[in-house]
């Protein structure tokens, strides 16, 4: 695994599972001031960074269309590179 990796990679060494990604999407549609964000294992996201960084899961919290949003705040998320504390 990167020295940084992205949560892709966490996922796919088993380090966050889907449940979390899912609860992750959730607290960023739920409450978009929300920052820092615990997902596993001492694994930390900031949930206003992976917005900030992906213009694409940005424009899509503008539309009325709640499957986009869903689908690219969760791609923002599987491409953001979280922290470890």
């Amino acid at each position: 695994m990167a020295t940084n990796p992205t949560v892709s990679e966490l996922r796919k060494a088993a380090e966050i599972t889907d449940q979390e990604i899912d609860a992750a999407v959730d607290a960023l549609l739920a409450e978009l001031a929300t920052g820092s964000y615990p997902l596993a294992k001492g694994w930390t996201l900031d949930l206003v960074e992976t917005l900030r960084t992906n213009a694409r899961a940005a424009e899509a919290l503008t539309t009325d269309k709640p499957a986009w949003k869903r689908n690219m705040v969760r791609t923002a998320i599987l491409l953001a590179h979280p922290v470890k504390g």
